[in-house]
């Protein structure tokens, strides 16, 4: 009995090899053709396929990772008395208010707004209009009030208008610690030179104007929740300084500041807010920004009395809101665009002044 089943075990191998050598032949003989007919056609794209891979992958090796500048260690400097000097400018850059605004616990000259508000993370954010560029370019002509200018000035012009107050004394010690924070910021960054990063990351002008009404339905959905439906920001527990600043009305910047021209608060908004985002994964789109720059820029707030600012009228940015101009163009399209046809005038105006 044993014998038996053996014998029939052997078969069924047999049988089960037979099978497989069938299938063989017959793949063998369906194959074998096609290979002789393409063959080199198919290895050839095997062999792009493979290049082509490597040379992603070598593309993607080689790729220079983009490098921004970044706010030196404040525990790097060993003098113990300027290291104090640079954190009581930090704490002034960020807490404005509390020891300057209408409830300042050193004087009252500003409007309860904070140098952080416009300056974020204390000056240091990327692209978030940060102090990295201020002492490796400063003292430097300026065109708004057509004369060389020092960091001094540069942080007044700060007080008086974005902060519609009134400028420190150059001796003071706030403004030397101010100073002295701002250019430790800049300790790294050789003579003349910006760095990538540093400032507002620049936005392209529209081919349209600016549109208030869109910006308000943009403001309405993705702004109010901080800045509150009146605008008017909010105030933190203390009572001392914002939480949320104010974007018009009485305690906001004046129609003097950098934020009023719309081509700076767009190019703010649409890299840095809401708060959080950052250049590299903005919310806003370009049309977003620029509409509620619009909206905002167009609420009521301090007006500024600065009869000497841009003494050579040629020389005012395109979104300048204020007359004369050394243009045809009207203080309505100045303020909200379209600023194309305007440069397009600006340029041939240059070109001409040169002949």
């Amino acid at each position: 009995m044993d014998q038996h089943q053996e014998r029939v075990d052997r078969i069924a191998r047999a049988i089960s090899q037979l099978k497989a050598l069938l299938i063989f032949i017959l793949v063998a003989i369906t194959l074998v053709p096609i290979i002789l007919l393409y063959g080199d056609d198919i290895m050839k794209g095997i062999d792009n396929e493979l290049q082509a891979r490597r040379q992603t992958v070598l593309i993607t090796e080689e790729l220079p990772k983009e490098v921004f500048w970044t706010a030196p260690d404040p525990g790097s400097v060993k003098d113990v008395s300027l290291q104090a000097q640079i954190a009581y400018g930090k704490e002034l850059i960020a807490h404005t208010a509390k020891y300057l605004g209408p409830k300042g616990i050193v004087m009252q000259i500003s409007n309860g707004m904070n140098c952080q508000n416009c300056h974020l993370d204390a000056g240091t954010k990327v692209f978030g209009n940060n102090y990295g560029a201020v002492s490796s370019t400063y003292p430097k002509f300026r065109a708004r009030s057509g004369t060389s200018e020092n960091i001094y000035k540069r942080v007044n012009d700060c007080f008086e208008r974005s902060l519609n107050g009134k400028g420190l004394d150059t001796l003071s010690r706030e403004m030397q610690a101010i100073k002295a924070y701002i250019t430790f910021l800049g300790s790294d960054v050789p003579k003349g030179s910006v760095p990538n990063g540093t400032g507002l990351k620049q936005l392209a002008y529209l081919d349209r104007a600016a549109n208030p009404e869109n910006g308000k339905a943009i403001y309405n959905a993705k702004c109010v929740t901080c800045h509150q439906a009146d605008g008017q920001g909010q105030m933190a527990a203390d009572g001392l300084e914002y939480t949320y600043p104010p974007l018009w009305g009485p305690h906001s910047y004046n129609d003097g500041a950098g934020l009023y021209r719309i081509s700076t608060f767009a190019k703010y908004a649409r890299f840095n807010m809401p708060l959080g985002v950052s250049h590299s994964s903005p919310l806003l789109t370009e049309d977003e920004a620029w509409d509620v720059a619009a909206f905002v820029n167009s609420q009521s707030r301090p007006h500024i009395k600065v009869p000497r600012d841009w003494p050579d009228i040629s020389k005012k940015p395109v979104d300048h809101p204020f007359g004369p101009y050394g243009d045809p163009f009207t203080e309505k399209q100045h303020k909200y665009g379209p600023f194309k046809h305007i440069l397009e005038e600006q340029k041939k105006s240059m070109t001409t002044a040169q002949k």
